[in-house]
Formats: C-alpha cells, sequence, structure tokens
C-alpha cells in the first residue's frame, strides 16, 4: 500500500495522513470529500504538514475545505490549524468542536468562527453532508466526541480504538485489541467512563472505525473489540494503591448494604408487631360493639324463653303463639349471626390488592360503628359517591376509617359535644377518589397536629389509647397503597382527608 497518496477508504472518505517510519503512535487526519463544504478531520500537527496539504491536493482544491472537526485540543491533533486556516484561505471556514474544548483550542490562535456541536443539536448538516455527533466525555478529554457518517456508516472515532503499534498496520487484523489496550489503559480515565462511550457506539451501525491512532478497523473486528475493550482495566485502575482503596471501598459499602438490609428487616417487624398491636386494640374497640349489638337481642330471646317456660307450665301456651315466638327468637339468632359475619370480614387479612368501590367500604363500616354511635348519640352523615373505585387492599382501607370514626366518637363524648356529629363526605375528583371525614368536636391543638401520625402519639388517657390507630392508618394509606392521608383543622372540628387514584371499571 502507497502511504505517499491519499486512500480511499469509503466512498468520498479519504486517509490523508502521513505515516511514519519506526514510530508507534501514528496520527491519521481524514477528509470528506463534499464539494465546496467538504471536512477535514483532526489535522494534526506540524510534524504532518506537508504530507496532509499535499495528500488533500491530490484530492480536491484546499479552499474547499468548509470544515475542520476538531475530537480535542491536543497538539497531536490541532498544532496544525493556524497554518491550515492560512493555506484554505475562506472567510467562512468553521472549527467542528464542542463548547468545553474552545477556551483551550484557542490557544493555537485559530481565528476561525466554531460549530459547537452542543449548540446544534450534534448534528452538522451541509448539502449531501450529514453528520451525527455523539459525546464521549473524558475519553480523555471533558469534551471529546466521536461523529458518524450514516451513509457509509464510518466512525472518526478520535482518541477511542487508537492503538500503540511497533509494526504498524493501515487495516486492523484480528488481533488489535492487543495493540489498543495498552493506549487505551494509560488513556481511558477509568473502565466505567471508557464504558459509557462504549454503549453509546455501541449502538451505532458500523462498517468501517476510523480513530486517530492506530488501524482502520473493519466490520468484521468491531463486535469482538468492542467487546473485549469493556472488559478492560484503565485510568485509575490500573494503579494498584487506587485498586486497592477501591476493593476496600466496595467490601466497606457491601458490609453497609448488609447491615442496612437487616435493619429494613428489623424495621419490618417492627411495623408488622406495630400493625398487629394496633389491629388487637381495635379489635377490643369492636368487641365492645359487639357486646353492644348482642345486649338487646339476647335480652329479648331471653324473655321469650321466659314467657314459653311460664305459659307452659301453667298450660296456656298455644301452638300458634310458640311458633311466632320461635320465629322471633331465629330472627334474633340471625341478627347476630349477621353481626358475627360483618366483623369477620373486617378482620380477614388481604392478601392481594383488588379493585372496589369505596362506597361499599364506607357502608360497611357505618354498619360497624353505628351501634356505639348511636349510643353515644352521634348522628353519621355519608354523602355517597356510586364511581368510587380504587386499587388496593379492602379490609385495611375499612381499618382505616373505622380508627378515624373511632376516634372523632371518643373526643365527641369526651369533650361532650351537644348535637354531636360525624360528616363522611365521597367525592370522585379528576382522576382521584377523594375521601372527607369531618366532626364538630372543635378541632386538634395545633401543638399536636404535626404529631398525630406518630407511632404512640395519643392525647387519650392510657387506659382508652394506644396511639397506633392514626400511625397504622397513614402507613396503609400511603405505604400499601399509594395514597395520601392528611389532617386539618376546619371551623367546626377535625377533618381527615383520604385520596387514592381513581381505577376506571369500565375500560
Amino acid at each position: 500500500m502507497d502511504f505517499t497518496t491519499a486512500i480511499e477508504i469509503a466512498d468520498r472518505i479519504w486517509w490523508v495522513g502521513m505515516y511514519l517510519k519506526n514510530d508507534p503512535f501514528q496520527c491519521h487526519p481524514y477528509l470528506i470529500q463534499n464539494g465546496r463544504s467538504s471536512v477535514l478531520i483532526d489535522p494534526g500537527s506540524m510534524l504532518e504538514f506537508d504530507a496532509v496539504i499535499s495528500k488533500i491536493r491530490s484530492v480536491i482544491d484546499l479552499s474547499d475545505i468548509k470544515y475542520i472537526i476538531l475530537h480535542h485540543q491536543d497538539p497531536d491533533l490541532a498544532a496544525s490549524v493556524p497554518y491550515i486556516e492560512q493555506v484554505i484561505a475562506r472567510d467562512d471556514l468553521q472549527i467542528v468542536t464542542h463548547s468545553r474544548m474552545v477556551p483551550l483550542i484557542k490557544h493555537y490562535l485559530i481565528r476561525s468562527a466554531y460549530y459547537k456541536i452542543d449548540k446544534h443539536d450534534y448534528k452538522l448538516e451541509d448539502g449531501n453532508l450529514a453528520l451525527q455527533f455523539l459525546t464521549t466525555p473524558y475519553c480523555h478529554s471533558p469534551g471529546a466526541f466521536v461523529s458518524y457518517e450514516p451513509d457509509t456508516k464510518t466512525l472518526f472515532s478520535g482518541d477511542i480504538f487508537g492503538g500503540i503499534e511497533e509494526s504498524w498496520e493501515f487495516y486492523a487484523k484480528d488481533d488489535y485489541f492487543e495493540k489498543a489496550k495498552q493506549f487505551h489503559a494509560e488513556y481511558m480515565p477509568s473502565r466505567d467512563i471508557f464504558n459509557y462511550a462504549l454503549h453509546k457506539i455501541g449502538s451505532l451501525d458500523i462498517d468501517l472505525i476510523a480513530p486517530q491512532h492506530g488501524s482502520i478497523i473493519q466490520k468484521a473486528q468491531i463486535p469482538d473489540l468492542i467487546e473485549q475493550m469493556k472488559q478492560l482495566e484503565c485510568g485509575l485502575y490500573i494503579e494498584e494503591s487506587y485498586r486497592h482503596d477501591l476493593l476496600y471501598t466496595i467490601e466497606a459499602l457491601r458490609q453497609k448494604d448488609q447491615a442496612l438490609e437487616r435493619s429494613l428487616r428489623s424495621l419490618q417487624e417492627k411495623e408488622e408487631f406495630l400493625f398487629q398491636k394496633a389491629k388487637m386494640a381495635d379489635m377490643g374497640e369492636m368487641i365492645g360493639n359487639i357486646a353492644h349489638q348482642w345486649r338487646q337481642p339476647l335480652a329479648i330471646n331471653t324473655t321469650i324463653l321466659s314467657i314459653l317456660k311460664e305459659k307452659s307450665r301453667m298450660n296456656i301456651l298455644s301452638q300458634e303463639e310458640m311458633l311466632q315466638k320461635f320465629e322471633d327468637m331465629e330472627n334474633n339468632i340471625h341478627y347476630m349471626s349477621k353481626t358475627i359475619d360483618d366483623f369477620m370480614r373486617f378482620y380477614h387479612p388481604d392478601k392481594r390488592k383488588t379493585v372496589f368501590n369505596i362506597s361499599d367500604v364506607i357502608e360497611h363500616a357505618i354498619t360497624i360503628m353505628d351501634p356505639i354511635m348511636k349510643k353515644a348519640k352521634i348522628q353519621m352523615y355519608f354523602e355517597h359517591c356510586s364511581d368510587a373505585y380504587v386499587k388496593g387492599y379492602m379490609n385495611e382501607y375499612t381499618q382505616v376509617v373505622v380508627s378515624i370514626l373511632t376516634n372523632a366518637k371518643d373526643v365527641l363524648i369526651q369533650r361532650k359535644i351537644e348535637d354531636a356529629m360525624i360528616d363522611i363526605a365521597l367525592r370522585k375528583i379528576g382522576n382521584r377518589v377523594e375521601l372527607t371525614i369531618s366532626d364538630n368536636a372543635g378541632g386538634i391543638e395545633e401543638r399536636h397536629l404535626k404529631r398525630i401520625f406518630d407511632p404512640y402519639f395519643t392525647t387519650k388517657h392510657q387506659s382508652m389509647g394506644t396511639g397506633l390507630g392514626l400511625y397504622i392508618s397513614k402507613m396503609i394509606i400511603e405505604k400499601n397503597m399509594g395514597g395520601t392521608l392528611h389532617v386539618k383543622n376546619t371551623s367546626e372540628g377535625a377533618q381527615f382527608n383520604i385520596v387514592l387514584e381513581y381505577i376506571n371499571v369500565d375500560k
């Protein structure tokens, strides 16, 4: 191969470098032939100046060069630019580079305007020319990049894929990685940074890689070479002290991760314990409700049995009356059985998320709470919404509602509020379902508002509350169901607000 002439490596793309005999550090300028908008890539230093100019002239007139691409600012690539500017002699000549490079390149006393790739959407289009630029920061310069010519699928890779070769070959062979790895190990800052650049390059459809140093790489070698490069330790990683410190840091981080994982498991166990404790506290409240709901039908059944026994003893019990009394007792027993079913549904744990209508949950919660509310002379009002579907754990949501209603009931009783009432409003607002539960008990003290959801915080006597109900409620809504639970004071009292994402069941 005659290296004294320009060599066309792809359609309209020329190698215009200089072969330096016995020099393992070959530098390669390239030329893209594009009429009056031709492109010179990485023209090199003054060592190659005469040879580069001669080769360009053998292909095009020097004044046809409109763009000079500089992939980085080092002198082996850019030092000859001021002299090339003089021989090109075009007022519209532009230096194509990254804006990070400009403050350094200007020290060569370059006079031409700059075409900053990061200000032009990383593209250069002019006539038939359509170049794409990919940034490869810190490989080995902060503003480093590569250029891709899509028509010929040629990548001008700057320092990446460069090689230091004692026996230089124009086209790379299968053993090229061995010739390239020393250069990359010393010039790329780290394996992580280098792999970031290789990942970008690997996304391109490449037939030819034209690096600034080393050998030109053809399609058959490219995939294996990229994979080999990804495994290469380079930069800081080849410093033994850094590798030792890095391995020490990695091990320390691993141990911290394990400790954090153990801590998270302890936290999960603690949350589960608190959840169960709150559930038991609610259960105590509900057992009281069951006792209250059973007291009347039990008393009625006891009275019926006494009447039946007395009339039977006196032989004045008719068949019809006996059947009627049995039916009354059966109805009472059915009512008591339904009460148990309601509470069993409440305490049955949810295993998976389901889509449910919050209106059904509120109706169920009201059924559970109604007897105790009536005993305390507290009125409950419910504003329905038929299209209030959400996805989550229905029984846990019921627990939240019951917990909030129980707190409202307790404070209304404690403060002896006349005309005590709890207002429950359910609304669908856009893509949200919002539930508000308000009371007229006068509100929460300002100093307590910020702590109301803290575990074990309670304003009740120790015998009346655990301080876990609202903490667990917030955890259920926000952690388990991805919603929000907030509280604020209104002019009448406290207002709890629960918001969840709306689920369209008609889709």
